[in-house]
Formats: structure tokens, sequence, C-alpha cells
């Protein structure tokens, strides 16, 4: 019994972890985004209706709400998904996020996007460690 309750914390801890990684994700996520604005122009190109290459349109702000969404309730979700969804759920989003976040390193970089995108996917790097070794934990 002793085996299962430890196992068991060992999963809660797992679950937790994960869960304080997307929060990590989260803040490095946004606050590119926030930063981003101090760049010289780029207010002028947001109240002209561009970002980068692509118009700011009902649709992009959409698009860009789902994409900030899915980490956000990552968060939630690895705490209180049963550990079978936990563990796919938290690496599909982890593995399809890491391009998607050095997709975001295209066209004028600076020095800051660099140390973001690179947090980010170590963080994310992290969280797939995480699942993989939770799977590790429930063989032993």
């Amino acid at each position: 019994m002793k085996s299962n309750s430890h196992t068991l914390n060992r999963i809660d801890s797992i679950q937790l972890k994960l869960a304080a990684l997307w929060t990590s994700f989260m803040f490095f996520y946004i606050y590119v985004d926030y930063f981003h604005l101090y760049m010289p122009g780029m207010l002028q190109d947001v109240q002209q209706g561009k970002v980068y290459l692509f118009d700011i349109t009902s649709s992009f702000i959409f698009i860009a709400m789902v994409s900030v969404s899915i980490p956000a309730l990552m968060i939630f979700l690895s705490v209180f998904l049963e550990k079978k969804w936990n563990r796919w759920v938290n690496g599909v989003v982890a593995v399809l996020y890491i391009p998607y976040t050095l997709f975001n390193l295209v066209g004028e970089v600076w020095l800051h996007m660099v140390y973001a995108a690179g947090m980010e996917v170590l963080l994310l790097s992290l969280i797939l460690y995480h699942v993989w070794r939770w799977t590790q934990i429930e063989k032993e």
C-alpha cells in the first residue's frame, strides 16, 4: 500500500511541475509580445493594422487568442486531467509549440526575442521530459 501511495504522490508532483512549467512558459509567451511593442515602429505598425506581415483582422486576433489560450489552459489541464490524457495532451501540445515558438523568430529579431524563445523551448523540453519520466515512474 505504501508504494501505491508513494507512486501517487510522485504523479501528483509531476502534475504540479507541469502546471508550474506551463505557468512559466506563459509569462515568457506574454512578455515577449509586450516588450516587442517597445521596439521602434511597432506601435505605429499596430496602429496601421499590421503585425509583421499580417493584417490585424478579427480572424488574426481570434487566432492569436486561441494561440495564447492553449498554453494558458494547459496550466489547468495539467492538474485536472486524468493521467492517461494528461500525458498525451501535455506531450502533443509541447511538441507543437516548439516549432511555433521558433517560427516567431522569423523577421526582425532582437536579443530579448531570442532569449525568450530559448527559455520557452527549454520549458517545453522540460515538459516533455516530465511526461516521459511519468511513463517511467508508472513502470516501476
